[in-house]
């Protein structure tokens, strides 16, 4: 019986680093897939990498509306940021080009979910005094005899 032999794979070329603080993050299985691509796509020097909808949503099995809802997800927990980019066309014209994107350091995404979950923690601890005040102030309050 013959086995197959695998050629050695180079840690750096054949694959992409992925964060394991990006697992406490709480994101979706669709975050995760845009995200881990666009590491996959990113250059290593400058953190930034320019694929388009469709280029990552062919590649994660997504339309192009999927993507660009959770790409605005990533933006909104602080993993991403994206700017516009233009091409001009060898005619001259302008047009809009595939969307920059630049990963941001894992540890500012990590701050920033920890402070919105201390914000939602304070929000619930106040909606809980409040509570208490009110049902305070119902049992102090004098029943009307109907």
């Amino acid at each position: 019986m013959k086995y197959n032999h695998y050629h050695k794979r180079n840690a750096i070329r054949d694959y992409f680093p992925l964060p394991n603080e990006v697992f406490c993050l709480g994101l979706i299985y669709g975050e995760l897939a845009v995200y881990s691509y666009l590491m996959y796509c990113e250059n290593r020097k400058t953190f930034k990498c320019y694929p388009s909808y469709k280029t990552i949503g062919n590649a994660i099995g997504m339309s192009k509306n999927t993507v660009r809802k959770y790409v605005k997800s990533l933006e909104d927990k602080q993993l991403i940021s994206t700017q516009p980019t233009t091409i001009i066309k060898k005619d001259g014209h302008k047009q809009n080009g595939s969307l920059l994107y630049t990963i941001h350091p894992i540890e500012e995404a990590v701050n920033y979910y920890y402070e919105q979950q201390i914000i939602k923690l304070e929000e619930k601890i106040q909606q809980k005094r409040i509570q208490n005040k009110l049902e305070n102030y119902d049992q102090k309050r004098p029943k009307k005899a109907v």
